[in-house]
């Protein structure tokens, strides 16, 4: 694995434009999650200059553009608010060292190679999460949206809503809906040209000053120009288990939420990513960020979109993103004194509502019952409970689900054959054998994967069976043998021969062959010979029906043999 992006100057133009365009579409959002998390402004800007160059440089996404968004952000504000209140003076720096480590576990997923595994978790549960996340930042922007600073949690602000709603400060509430009107309603040819959040963070900007300059408005302020500070890891041993907690969570959240972003990118840019690479870039990107006091990031949908419909194609573009982002933190200090938070609420009120799976939403009722209640538990644990919380509950859920599926389409493949007339599936001749057998020979097939879910019904068919003289296992049709069901397999042997039965065991597929072996089946057999009930594994590697044919001629042999 290369430690460095894939970085050349074949697309310099392309991806300079696309940079440009993306740190324009950044400014205005790095600068509302800054505020929403409690940090500030400035944290957002330093997390999106500083996870925007980390992990276009060590990254696995060419396109992609990394920063502040809104699912790391509800997150991180959820960290500040509770350490900062049961520790003033110290929470703010531990919050920081909590992104620290979540950085750091990003790093560990990308060397221990899951990123393929991330992503794999059904998506009635993404949905959820997803859309529980867009409906925490809606409902966090309601009081700046009013006028209000807010009580920083789900909870609290859903318990002083009245108050809000009762008593708004129309100033603020008219500039946010201008706003949020803005961003909504900016043509698409006009948005190509001037990013709809830029334009609504001006405009309504300078009419807050010009006409409402006197106006009772909480501002953005003044933010400090210049590079950040270092803010070196601060532990508390009474709130380590919370702090990895917290971090594990960031750390998972943005694995997730930059791969799915890299699937976006994949899909329009025409590329494919490095996953476990990627990781590595956005944990070093968030390591660094939480050292110098910047909100931790992930891949960002919209700015990467952005940015390769502006032509930016390469890692380049990402850097030049972070470096735009720079010359605005240098120079741009002052203009942005006089943002009010409800501009800023407006902006993030478009960003929860365009996080909010509507689609699935509105069609998930038709697809699946449970399906549905998945996603909305799922939903509502995001909020009311935590992530970590939800993604679990959600995964174990629904692969119970899967499993149940899985066990029915296995438990339908189990068959013990005693009268062929209405099984299709057999040959004439092998129809002709277990009709000459009268009930003497026992087909019992098995067909598709068996995992340990099919292991129960396995046994549960051959216990009922006690009348025939010799079994046929036909796993000629199983590609793949779990452990459970080998057991399963195991014991059937074992039963049968303990009574005196005789058994083949039709295998094709080398994977079941290995896991037959590894039983050891002789080992239920003291005497070599066939006719004491010895366990014969047929692996020949003609056609499937000649397998089990062959199984069966010499089964019908044994019978007239003893017969005789």
């Amino acid at each position: 694995m290369n430690l460095i992006n894939n970085i050349h100057f074949r697309n310099w133009q392309g991806d300079l434009f696309g940079g440009v365009v993306a740190a324009i579409v950044a400014l205005p959002l790095a600068l509302a999650f800054g505020v929403a998390s409690g940090a500030g402004a400035i944290a957002g800007l330093y997390g999106a200059i500083i996870v925007g160059f980390f992990a276009a440089l060590f990254g696995g996404t060419p396109a992609q553009v990394s920063g502040p968004t809104g699912p790391m952000t509800v997150v991180v504000t959820t960290v500040i608010a509770t350490f900062v209140a049961r520790y003033p003076d110290t929470g703010l720096a531990m919050a920081f060292t909590v992104v620290m480590l979540g950085g750091l576990l990003q790093i560990l997923f990308g060397v221990m190679r899951l990123g393929q595994y991330i992503t794999l978790m059904p998506y009635t549960v993404i949905s959820g999460f997803m859309s529980g996340i867009g409906v925490i930042i809606i409902l966090l922007q309601l009081p700046p949206l009013l006028g209000y600073a807010g009580s920083g949690g789900v909870i609290g602000t859903l318990q002083q809503l009245p108050t809000y709603l009762s008593q708004p400060n129309y100033i603020a509430l008219g500039l946010g809906l201008l706003t949020l009107a803005i961003v909504f309603g900016t043509p698409k040819r006009l948005n190509q040209i001037l990013p709809a959040p830029l334009l609504g963070l001006a405009i309504v900007t300078i009419l807050s000053v010009v006409v409402f300059g006197d106006a009772k408005l909480t501002r953005i302020g003044v933010i400090p120009q210049g590079l950040p500070s270092l803010r070196l890891p601060t532990f508390n041993l009474v709130e380590l288990a919370d702090m990895l907690r917290y971090g594990l969570m960031l750390g998972v959240l943005g694995s997730i939420d930059s791969l799915l972003t890299s699937l976006v990118a994949d899909s329009i840019s025409r590329t494919q990513h490095d996953s476990d690479r990627e990781l590595i870039g956005q944990g070093i990107g968030n390591m660094v960020s939480g050292l110098f006091g910047g909100l931790p990031g992930a891949g960002a949908t919209m700015r990467t979109v952005v940015n390769v419909q502006a032509g930016g194609k390469t890692p380049l573009s990402g850097i030049i993103h972070a470096l735009a982002l720079v010359l605005v933190l240098f120079w741009a200090g002052p203009l942005t004194a006089q943002i009010p938070n409800a501009v800023l609420a407006g902006l993030l009120l478009k960003v929860g509502i365009d996080i909010l799976d509507w689609g699935f939403i509105r069609r998930a009722p038709r697809l699946s019952i449970r399906g549905t209640g998945l996603m909305y538990l799922v939903l509502f644990l995001t909020v009311f409970v935590d992530l970590i919380t939800a993604v679990l509950v959600g995964a174990f859920i629904a692969n119970v689900l899967t499993i149940k599926r899985l066990t029915d389409v296995q438990n339908d493949n189990i068959r013990a054959i005693f009268d062929p007339t209405d099984h299709h599936s057999l040959s004439p001749v092998e129809k002709e054998i277990l009709t000459r057998s009268a009930g003497e020979i026992l087909l019992f097939q098995l067909g598709g994967p068996m995992s340990f879910g099919a292991a129960k019904s396995i046994t549960q068919r051959m216990a009922i069976i006690k009348d025939y003289r010799v079994l046929v296992l036909d796993l000629s049709e199983v590609p793949t043998l779990g452990v459970s069901a080998a057991l399963a397999i195991e014991s059937i042997v074992k039963d049968s021969i303990d009574r005196h039965r005789h058994v083949w065991i039709v295998a094709r597929s080398e994977q079941v062959q290995n896991r037959l072996k590894k039983l050891d089946l002789d080992r239920f057999s003291s005497q070599p010979k066939i006719f004491k009930g010895k366990p014969i594994i047929v692996t020949s590697q003609l056609h499937q029906l000649g397998d089990r044919l062959q199984a069966l001629q010499s089964a019908l042999a044994l019978i007239q043999h003893r017969s005789e």
